[in-house]
């Protein structure tokens, strides 16, 4: 029962989040966010609800008239802050049965992670307390309906013996301690459900509290509109314990019980609340195993690529925990970002040992590479001692990436669309990077856009990236119609491994457009380092001016005998005189080369043309341990590179 229902979520999880991916990409996929959103809306709520204490007065017979005074005489800030309070409570619930409810669907509650599944338990009931609070201050019709609701069904109880009612027969008997007593309540309920969630991550590695940027501002946008569209305002008059109310509106993200309280005998509403609530908090340990022992660890080996010397860790795992959690919580610095199946950053060989496979979206990792002894290590979760290898792994601790500041230098035109931007680091810096790899550039919202270096590394502090005009880029426009020399630009890195390996076949390296940067980079650094291996560029664009720099090709060609370049345009037209090849790069590159085994293969282009050629190259013949490929995504909310071996 429990195994048929966690099918049915993983799969409605797996489809929805798929469609987020598509619409917004992995890095910014808020069912990847649910806790950290979930910090956020609480500061949302804790700050606009201290703005409103300022002007609510806890007095019986002054607190309604404050809270209408708020929405009307303030409206433009008092009123919109209330509003803003209100949603922002409702979509904290949202957020939290959300992640309750996947971490369900996927089974990440068993083992070491009772802990945090019986404090988040702990913590969506202290949030349920805290609302239910915060609607009776307000002295109205709603509040009244709340608060004599509540009430009644915490008489039930045998502590209580019907004596808390009695506060509540008529209006002059709710006095002004009472009502003290509610205010201080709601301010001292958030304090303690902020401690519970300070405590309730503590167990989690590398913990996230703070959602990436673009979603601060979608939901700060998110609630202001929703604010000015359906501002929240007082339900009738103030309290009248005359009167009983017979209709309000329910907020039902926090009053979906109350319904009940008036239908069910209370004794009933206890036991489905009680019941249900240690049937969730038993989960853990269940189903039951009739022999219990201690759960135990495993122990799995982390090294670079190749077994490099001095790039390995023994990390110990425990009992239903991933790779990736395990090598966070060592402090080992390995490549992550989404920890949800879906960016495919984390990426590894396995070289020996088993495991169960956790779901994952079909984009990060294909059928063909888990076949041939690839998984991500946020997904994997060890039944024995294992050994991975990680493409980039030194061995290092786990640092924050470092933020560079660097000054364009340079602006040069080598197409219509290609532009050559240099970057200068401040005086005495220099930025250590392998030929291949790619920075960040940091735009002002915090968003991310990825180019790779297109000079070889030691051959001066400068940093050379071509950037490629896309219609309708953000960052892309600004450089062709904006940018000058002078302007200071951010960025993190290096990152990637789309590097050179060290080996002796013959290299076939596969550029699509700009592709051709980091291709570049790796040549220029394989002649200064005298490698002598046969190499051969394909580079594939759609006309021939789209060669922005063959020239520079064709003398390394001159140069270096163990280089060779054949150009390939996909849409020359008659008027262009191209007398080369024609069609598409890689079906070219695969025409030359009908037996690909004992080749290496360096694939740098789009998405689309990465995935259609590399099911190609292992068909004829490429090995796919010596397949390496950089797709990259050409569009306004373009995501990093992703690197797959």
């Amino acid at each position: 029962m429990i195994g048929a229902l966690q099918k049915l979520l993983q799969t409605l999880f797996l489809r929805v989040e798929g469609l987020f991916n598509a619409a917004f990409g992995d890095r910014i996929n808020p069912f990847y966010h649910l806790g950290a959103i979930t910090f956020f809306l609480f500061w949302i709520i804790g700050g606009s609800g201290l703005y409103l204490y300022v002007f609510f007065e806890t007095g019986v017979a002054e607190a309604y008239s404050s809270v209408v005074a708020l929405s009307t005489r303030q409206w433009w800030l008092g009123g919109i802050l209330r509003s803003i309070h209100r949603y922002a409570s409702d979509a904290m619930v949202l957020t939290m049965v959300l992640h309750m409810l996947r971490y369900f669907a996927f089974n990440l509650y068993h083992g070491f992670r009772w802990f945090s599944w019986i404090t988040g338990v702990l913590l969506i009931w202290m949030v349920y307390a805290s609302g239910i609070n915060g609607y009776m201050l307000p002295w109205d019709q709603l509040a009244q309906y709340v608060t004599v609701a509540s009430f009644e069904w915490l008489d039930w109880l045998p502590l209580f013996s019907g004596s808390l009612m009695r506060n509540f027969l008529y209006t002059d008997h709710v006095g002004a301690r009472f009502f003290t007593l509610l205010s201080f309540l709601h301010l001292g309920l958030p304090l303690v459900v902020l401690m519970v969630m300070w405590i309730h991550v503590q167990r989690v590695p590398k913990a996230r509290t703070t959602p990436p940027q673009p979603i601060v501002i979608g939901l700060l946008a998110s609630l202001l509109v929703l604010a000015l569209v359906a501002p929240v305002y007082s339900q009738g008059g103030p309290v009248d314990l005359a009167h009983a109310i017979t209709s309000v509106e329910l907020d039902w993200f926090y009053m979906a019980v109350f319904p009940l309280l008036s239908q069910w005998p209370l004794g009933r509403v206890w036991a489905l609340v009680v019941g249900a609530s240690v049937l969730v908090a038993l989960l853990p340990w269940w189903p039951p195993k009739l022999r219990r022992s201690a759960a135990p660890q495993h122990q799995v080996l982390v090294q670079g690529e190749q077994g490099a010397q001095g790039a390995r860790s023994t990390i110990a795992v425990r009992a239903d925990e991933t790779i990736l959690d395990a090598g966070l919580r060592h402090g080992l610095a390995l490549p992550y970002e989404c920890r949800n199946g879906a960016c495919g950053l984390c990426l590894c060989t396995v070289e020996q040992g088993s495991f169960e496979h956790r779901p994952y979206q079909k984009s990060a990792l294909s059928d063909a590479d888990r076949a041939s002894g690839k998984a991500l290590m946020c997904c994997a979760v060890p039944k024995g001692d294992m050994a991975i290898e990680v493409a980039g792994f030194t061995g290092a601790e786990a640092r924050q990436q470092q933020i560079h500041t660097a000054t364009v230098t340079a602006l040069q035109r080598l197409a219509p669309d290609v532009m050559r931007v240099v970057l200068q680091l401040p005086p005495g810096q220099r930025l250590a990077y392998v030929a291949g790899q790619y920075i960040n550039i940091l735009l002002e919202d915090g968003q991310r856009r990825a180019f790779s270096f297109a000079n070889r590394p030691g051959a001066s502090d400068d940093i050379e990236l071509h950037v490629r005009l896309v219609p309708g880029g953000r960052f892309t426009t600004h450089v062709f119609e904006a940018m000058r020399v002078g302007d200071v630009l951010r960025f993190e890195g290096p990152l990637g491994q789309f590097t050179l390996r060290d080996g002796s076949q013959p290299i076939l390296f596969v550029a699509g457009a700009t592709g051709f940067a980091p291709i570049k980079s790796i040549v220029e650094d394989a002649f200064a380092r005298g490698v002598q291996r046969p190499m051969r560029l394909y580079w594939g664009v759609r006309q021939p001016g789209d060669l922005y720099q063959i020239d520079l090709c064709r003398q390394w060609q001159r140069e270096h005998g163990n280089f060779e370049v054949i150009p390939v345009v996909s849409d020359a037209q008659p008027g262009d005189g191209w007398t080369g090849r024609t069609g598409l790069v890689h079906q070219a590159m695969l025409h030359d080369h009908p037996d690909l085994s004992g080749h290496e293969v360096y694939l740098c282009g789009s998405v689309r043309m990465v995935e259609t050629a590399v099911p190609e190259f292992v068909a004829q013949g490429l090995d796919e341990n010596f397949c390496f490929s950089d797709a990259f995504v050409t569009t306004a909310h373009a995501a990093p590179p992703a690197q797959s071996a």
